[in-house]
């Protein structure tokens, strides 16, 4: 049996287990071990995006150090921290090659949760059911960062009993974007109730309560708070725990 490596990330750790704990299940359901490296922390991206090159740079180099002593594909649940392992470590160490590689070594085993399940694995139809409306937020970095958008469609296309329809202006930011949020909240707000005005806007003009699908748990808990906060009776989940249903 194959083994593959669960970068957990902060958010889904700490708010979202239970999407941690689908994604398991569906692995192990396709024949693959999941290993969890208990010393992951934070991806770094936090820091990185603050300026904070120093600070970003500790976190990359413990997350390289504790990958490297673990062998298999490392799965990431968010297009965020995934961009920033395969991508971001490298902008970080662009002028130290001893660090650069190693980044890159880490880069090329490293792959988004519907990334790995689609081009990796071969595998769009998990025999997941759902009764009801779907429909399917692309976040910024998942979409702009990795180019990754054919995969969950595809993923979610494949689903059983579930009707699949389009969120209108799907691929506008959410207003999240990590330090974006505390550093510009009312922009962030707008973005926010925009994006909640489109997600009413699913399945006009009968009565259809959609369920929004994110691959991204930064988005998901941005969205889910605004939510909440209006009293909508909309939901917000992230894929895996869809197709793990």
């Amino acid at each position: 049996m194959n083994t593959v490596q669960l970068f957990i990330t902060c958010l889904v750790d700490t708010f979202y287990p239970e999407t941690g704990e689908a994604i398991v299940r569906i692995l192990n359901r396709l024949g693959l071990e999941v290993a969890f490296p208990a010393d992951q922390t934070c991806c770094g991206q936090p820091a990185f995006n603050a300026g904070l090159r120093a600070d970003a740079r500790l976190t990359a180099e413990h997350t390289i150090r504790v990958f490297e002593a673990a062998s298999g594909d490392v799965i990431v649940p968010s297009g965020s921290c995934a961009h920033m392992l395969k991508h971001g470590y490298q902008e970080l160490f662009r002028d130290d090659p001893a660090w650069l590689l190693r980044a890159q070594v880490l880069s090329s085993r490293t792959y988004e949760f519907t990334e790995y399940l689609v081009d990796v694995l071969g595998v769009t139809d998990l025999g997941a059911h759902w009764d009801g409306v779907l429909t399917y937020h692309p976040s910024c970095h998942l979409l702009r960062g990795l180019g990754i958008d054919r995969q969950p469609r595809a993923l979610l296309a494949s689903v059983h009993g579930a009707t699949i329809l389009d969120l209108p202006h799907g691929e506008e930011c959410c207003g999240f974007g990590g330090v974006f949020s505390v550093e510009h909240p009312e922009l962030s707000a707008e973005f926010l109730k925009r994006k909640i005005s489109n997600l009413e806007m699913v399945g006009e003009p009968g009565p259809t309560i959609p369920t929004l699908v994110v691959a991204d748990t930064g988005c998901r808990m941005h969205i889910a708070g605004g939510l909440h906060r209006q009293k909508k009776p909309q939901r917000v989940l992230h894929i895996a725990e869809v197709l793990a249903n």
